[in-house]
């Protein structure tokens, strides 16, 4: 297995290599493009001769057109690297998200679903992209975070404002020197600087190349207390992501989650007097649970918890788990895959219009999914469902406005209210006559019996937990 994986980790790096014959390849596709040639159609035209054969990617174009601008042979065309760029919807929200993972280290939880692998944090397994590229880097913060800038800027996208999703089992547990120190320097990579403190390396970060305007740490409900939020804080979390899984305490027991909903409910009444925005995580298809009973769950999210954005992360049946034996015995059944897209399907149109859903399905490789759903399309299936049947999401991510152009005189401001907990909320957007959202302002306002933080800067204020408006920057 071990083999399997730094072959395979080979094998994707050589084809990023940048060689003679490809640079030939994409000046010749380049060249169709500017004269009207489909993207793709242009790649099919060209293919590499050279052993391995195949298609240059679109990191190759990109590549050739600024060797191109350059060298005085090309003018900058916003238009003509829109097209090329690759997976153009990943940053057309403005912000780009480098994700890194920490070391294997021993997780709190003992849930029945999470895989174990020896090599990675708890619940990955190393074959997954993301967690690949932690473990050819030996899961080094300043070396992950150099590679995946320069990645995102080989296929033309900016890296001018970054939102560092730290990933890896849950963060709290590893100890704060780890932790600090992991902070640290992935802020050096950004700022391309060795600064000696976290301190000094946050301050340069303010007016750096690589901007972090977004710092994400995964947490337990369990693992949230006053005392952790300031640490949070002095790193410079801006964003909590945590396992809620369900809402159910039976439920919650039988998977061996080691926290009630009493918890999850507190954490992010926590969480949100701390000003952070809350990512929580739904696992429908648990142990015990039905389609029916996980309908139910799912409408108890929106009683107190809120979250300002959901991943949805279908149960998927892997061999190296305790859930496995269940199944194996008779006593646990995954759904199939359209039961899942009628589920979802049917949960999806109920979401707020404050929160986003920023996935649906982990990226786990098929080949370790035992039975149940295998396929990683479920968002674009579950689109098409509701599509067919005349039904519409309006949560964040459904309603962006993504690379639309819009007039000034289009644009009506909202305030959307809502009770959150403790907390009375407004999320006040900017929206176009077409409900597309073009901005948005998250301001939560604690009532008298609000968590108290015991941050005295925080004491019974209102605070705006985020800020955010679509498109890339311009100068």
């Amino acid at each position: 297995m071990k083999k399997d994986l730094q072959a395979q980790s080979k094998q994707w790096h050589d084809l990023k290599k940048i060689t003679p014959e490809k640079e030939k390849l994409a000046l010749l596709a380049l060249d169709d493009i500017r004269h009207g040639v489909p993207v793709f159609d242009a790649l099919r035209n060209h293919p590499v001769r050279s052993v391995g054969g195949g298609f240059i990617g679109k990191q190759m174009l990109v590549n050739i057109y600024r060797k191109l601008i350059d060298e005085g042979k090309l003018e900058p065309n916003p238009e003509l690297l829109a097209k090329i760029r690759m997976k153009p919807s990943r940053t057309q929200s403005g912000v780009t998200v480098v994700t890194v993972l920490t070391k294997p280290y021993p997780c709190p939880g003992d849930c029945i679903f999470c895989p174990t692998d020896e090599r990675m944090p708890k619940s990955y397994l190393p074959d997954e992209p993301g967690a690949m590229r932690a473990l050819h880097h030996a899961f080094d913060p300043h070396d992950q975070v150099t590679s995946r800038l320069q990645a995102i800027d080989a296929v033309g996208h900016p890296t001018d404002k970054i939102e560092l999703l730290i990933l890896g089992g849950t963060f709290s547990s590893y100890t704060r020197n780890y932790q600090e120190e992991f902070v640290h320097q992935c802020f050096n990579a950004l700022n391309e600087k060795y600064l000696p403190t976290l301190e000094e390396a946050q301050i340069f970060n303010e007016t750096a190349e690589h901007r972090c305007v977004g710092l994400v740490l995964e947490t337990r409900p369990d693992q949230v207390s006053p005392d952790e939020l300031d640490w949070m804080r002095y790193l410079g979390a801006t964003k909590v992501q945590m396992g809620a899984q369900s809402f159910n305490d039976e439920i919650l027991a039988l998977n061996k989650r080691g926290h009630t909903s009493e918890e999850i409910f507190a954490a992010t009444q926590m969480l949100r007097a701390g000003g952070f925005k809350i990512v929580l995580h739904w696992m429908p298809n648990l142990l015990g649970a039905t389609v029916t009973s996980d309908k139910e769950d799912f409408a108890k999210m929106w009683q107190g918890s809120n979250p300002d954005e959901l991943k949805i992360y279908p149960t998927q049946l892997l061999e190296n788990t305790q859930l496995y034996k269940f199944w194996r015995d008779g006593k646990y059944q995954p759904y199939k895959t359209q039961e899942l897209i009628d589920l979802i399907v049917n949960v999806k149109p109920s979401i707020p219009r404050y929160c986003r859903v920023n996935r649906i399905i982990r990226d786990i490789p098929s080949n370790h999914v035992v039975e149940g759903n295998k396929r990683t399309s479920l968002r674009m299936d579950i689109h098409k469902e509701l599509k067919d049947k005349n039904l519409s999401c309006l949560c964040i991510r459904c309603r962006e406005i993504r690379g639309k152009k819009i007039q000034h005189g289009e644009l009506a401001f909202n305030d959307l209210e809502y009770q959150a907990g403790a907390f009375t909320e407004h999320f006040l957007s900017i929206d176009t006559q077409n409900d597309n959202l073009a901005g948005f302002l998250r301001l939560s306002l604690p009532h008298e019996n609000s968590p108290d933080t015991q941050m005295p800067d925080l004491q019974s204020a209102a605070l705006i937990r985020e800020v955010h408006i679509y498109g890339q920057s311009v100068e």
